[in-house]
This record gives structure tokens, sequence and C-alpha cells, in this order.
């Protein structure tokens, strides 16, 4: 009986040169990750205080944990030996996806409890359409740069990013609901959807299952390196 081809063969590892291509292109999409994100957090933050918004709220310090988690891979990719500093970079990436959980979910229930009524925010509901606009395209090219170069803490900071997408999808239709149909309870609801996919996050960052890095067709199959990663 004939084998099955892998699903995703083997990669080659990339030259020294190339190493240095990615990771001075890896430090590009972290410092504008860095930029917009700032700039994402305080007007999320800013308008969900306005608002009582917990899922607008929690949207901001998502901004901030993304701002933490690329500073955490442009500190790994600042030494001269990244892959050293690898372990320490998913943690903390791990630990700001925890921390973004815990403080979402305790708000989104105190909303839902009846401590406050998220209002209508047309700047939020801008801020949301943008991102889900800006996000994929930022996400993709540092998810690439981080797989070829097997990188896994560039390859969680870009499923960060990748992550606010999916945030902004979610705050985007909590925020909608609330203004056109008076759904008050789409925030909070919205927000709790924002705290369980951090935590599955934050796990798989904690775990160093962020990404497939490249591997040398002389690599043993006991590598720590894999290739299960579908091709971009």
């Amino acid at each position: 009986m004939e084998t099955p081809a892998p699903a995703h063969p083997l990669r080659p590892l990339p030259t020294p040169e190339r190493r240095t291509v990615l990771s001075r292109r890896i430090r590009i999409f972290v410092a504008i990750t860095i930029t917009y994100n700032v700039v994402e957090a305080v007007v999320a933050i800013s308008a969900g205080t306005v608002a009582s918004s917990s899922a607008l709220i929690g949207f901001g310090l998502d901004s901030i944990v993304e701002v933490l988690s690329a500073a955490a891979v442009a500190w790994q990719f600042s030494g001269r030996d990244p892959e050293a500093r690898e372990k320490t970079a998913l943690r903390l990436i791990a630990f700001s996806f925890f921390g973004l959980a815990a403080f979402v979910t305790f708000d989104a229930v105190r909303t839902l409890a009846g401590a406050a009524e998220p209002q209508h925010s047309p700047v939020g509901i801008v801020l949301a359409a943008l991102s889900l606009a800006v996000m994929p395209f930022l996400s993709y090219a540092q998810r690439r740069a981080g797989r070829e170069l097997g990188s896994r803490s560039a390859v969680a900071d870009s499923k960060q990013t990748l992550l606010c997408t999916y945030l902004s999808g979610v705050l985007l239709i909590g925020l909608l609901l609330n203004s056109t149909l008076g759904w008050s309870w789409a925030d909070p609801v919205a927000a709790l959807i924002i705290a369980a996919v951090a935590v599955k996050e934050g796990r798989a960052a904690w775990k160093g299952n962020a990404c497939c890095g490249p591997v040398s067709v002389q690599t043993a199959p006991s590598s720590s390196a894999c290739a299960c990663c579908p091709p971009d």
C-alpha cells in the first residue's frame, strides 16, 4: 500500500542573509503594530468610558495587550540571539492575554449585573470598522515572515493582531446591535467573547504552539521545530 505524502512538505531553513532580512522585516511590523495600537487603545478606552461600554473598553485593553506583545517581540529581536529569548517573550505574551481576559470578564459581568448600561458610541463603531479593515493585512505579513524565520513569538504576536481583527468584528456587531436595536446586553456579551478568545490564545502562547517554523530536510522528527502549518 502506497504511503500518502505529508500534508505539508518540509521547508528549508532560511540562509543567514535571509534571516537578517526577515528579522528586520518583523521589527518593522512590530513598530507599525505598536504605533497603531497605542492610538487605538486611547480612542477605544476613552470612547468606552464615555459610553460605559465593556466591549469597547475591553477592545482598548486588548490594544494595550497587543502593544505589550509587540514590545516583547521587539525586545526578543533586539538581542544577538533572538531564539534564546523566545521562551520569555512567549510567556510575556501569554500573561498579557490572561490579564486582558480577567479584567474584561470582571467588567462584563458587572455590566450584566446592572452596574452600568452601555450607550451608543459612533466613535467606537468607526474605530471597530477601521481595525476590521487594517488588521488582517498587518497580521498576515508578520505571520508569513515569522513562519519563514521559524519564530514562534513573532507568529504569536501576529495572532494577537489577527485576534484584533476578530474582536473588531465582535465589537462592531455588539455596538451596532446596541445602537440600532437597543440590545444593551449585546455589549457585555461581546466583551465575554473577547475574554474567551484571549484565554485560548494565551494558553497557546504559553505552550509555545504559536507557529510551525521551517524545518530543514536534515532535521530529525524529534526536533522542536515542525512543519504542520499550512502555507500562506
